[in-house]
């Protein structure tokens, strides 16, 4: 299927909007479930960009950057997943795959932007020291307003005007390698998540992930709400606890100060 002057326009402007607040981390509106999802509407195709969304946002879950780095970039891969599945026929998972190569060059795009906009700290520091604040703030937007303005850019170029040469080389891609960027694909969310529960699984909240996995796996499901479900009882039962806890050892220390001190004084 191809995609109009004016739905590549309306991808474009979702790619802007999202560069902002990506800049920002306002509103986490660029996280590539949104972004596939606006995307796919857009394209008048929100199925594909439901799924897609939810096979992205699992494969960069655990990406995130930290000091100077820059993982590849969700938004690309998004914007792209939906494209290529949208304008190929290819699957979500193997729209992934294809999508990485515009992901890693917004990605050295962004990285580019980091040593270029050095030079406008000098500037930054004489406007701070003086108190033009008009002029600090000019400053300040200018690089948010670049970084924004490339990833329409770079949307409107890779969606709309190659959609043609993308089309022949997926077209002409033999099917062991299509398989190969489906499995690659369907890899990544799993890496994704192995990635971030890396930082975030404790050792008490193991049982969880196990009672999870294996609702998920073994049991036959029309759809996964029932598991959401199930994984939001166990967040309350947590939550609750836990707050239960707090107010047990508050009134704990309260009534061994009121005491004038604790177990290990003695009667």
């Amino acid at each position: 299927m191809d995609i109009s002057l004016m739905q590549g326009i309306i991808i474009a402007v979702i790619a802007i909007i999202a560069g902002f607040d990506f800049w920002l981390e306002g509103l986490f509106i660029f996280r590539p479930i949104i972004v596939c999802t606006l995307t796919g509407l857009a394209l008048g195709d929100v199925t594909t960009g439901v799924i897609a969304g939810g096979l992205t946002e699992l494969a960069f879950a655990g990406l995130t950057p930290a000091g100077g780095t820059q993982p590849p970039n969700p938004i690309l891969a998004a914007v792209m997943t939906v494209v290529l599945a949208h304008t190929t026929g290819t699957s979500p998972a193997a729209a992934i795959g294809l999508a990485l190569p515009f992901s890693f060059l917004m990605q050295y795009i962004i990285l580019f932007y980091y040593s270029v906009f050095s030079v406008f700290m000098g500037k930054a520091d004489q406007y701070a020291k003086e108190a033009n604040l008009k002029a600090f703030s000019r400053i300040t937007i200018l690089p948010m307003v670049i970084v924004a303005v490339t990833y329409g850019v770079v949307v409107f170029l890779s969606a709309y005007v190659a959609q043609g040469p993308m089309k022949d080389l997926v077209a002409s891609m033999p099917a062991w390698l299509t398989h190969g960027f489906e499995i690659a694909g369907g890899i990544l969310p799993a890496v994704g998540f192995g990635l971030l529960l890396r930082v975030m699984l404790k050792a008490k909240f193991f049982p969880y992930l196990l009672i999870g996995f294996l609702a998920a796996t073994f049991i036959q499901f029309g759809n996964l709400l029932p598991v959401a479900v199930l994984g939001l009882a166990a967040a309350m039962y947590q939550f609750y606890n836990d707050k239960e806890k707090r107010k047990l050892e508050k009134l704990i220390t309260e009534n061994q100060a009121n005491m004038g001190g604790g177990y290990e004084d003695g009667i």
